[in-house]
């Protein structure tokens, strides 16, 4: 079986705590993915970010709808946190968080590690479809989050994307 691994870079044009308290909103997650997904958070409100915190979702890929539900791993306030789906899709979901202070702002960086289900079947889809999926979402998020928390003035951003697999 294969874990892939999606990385993501970007410095917002925003103080490393408003960037921090903005991916802390449960809430905000609904902004920052593709309306094509009809992402909705499914926890009460207010979401009380922390290590054992579970988030419902709701959401439809290619149509089919689907349910997931995360838990918050780890937690360090300003610096990082992690979830790992519990419930949904994949057979392995973690996805990283970091945040630093950074001359132009704040750099954000995103690491998930996924995996497929379905041995064989998910190798095909994953070169099918999965891969590309993911991409497309990201690169949502990346403006999204432009758009969300820099000044109208200021819409440029670096950007870096790699991905990788390794054998388990």
């Amino acid at each position: 079986m294969t874990v892939h691994v999606l990385e993501r870079e970007q410095v917002v044009r925003a103080p490393l705590d408003r960037v921090f308290a903005f991916f802390s909103e449960a809430r905000n997650l609904e902004r920052i993915t593709p309306p094509w997904l009809r992402f909705e958070v499914l926890a009460p409100e207010p979401v009380q970010m922390r290590v054992g915190t579970t988030i419902g979702y709701r959401l439809r890929l290619h149509g089919a709808p689907l349910r997931w539900l995360t838990l918050i791993e780890s937690w360090e306030p300003g610096v990082m946190f992690a979830d790992r789906q519990l419930h949904g899709p994949y057979r392995l979901w973690h996805h990283t968080h970091a945040f630093a202070a950074h001359p132009d702002g704040t750099l954000v960086r995103d690491r998930v590690r996924y995996e497929l289900p379905l041995g064989r079947l998910g190798a095909i889809a994953h070169r099918a479809f999965v891969a590309r999926d993911l991409t497309r979402v990201f690169d949502y998020r990346r403006r999204a989050v432009t758009r969300e928390l820099e000044p109208a003035q200021n819409l440029t951003t670096f950007s870096t994307a790699s991905a990788s697999s390794a054998s388990r």
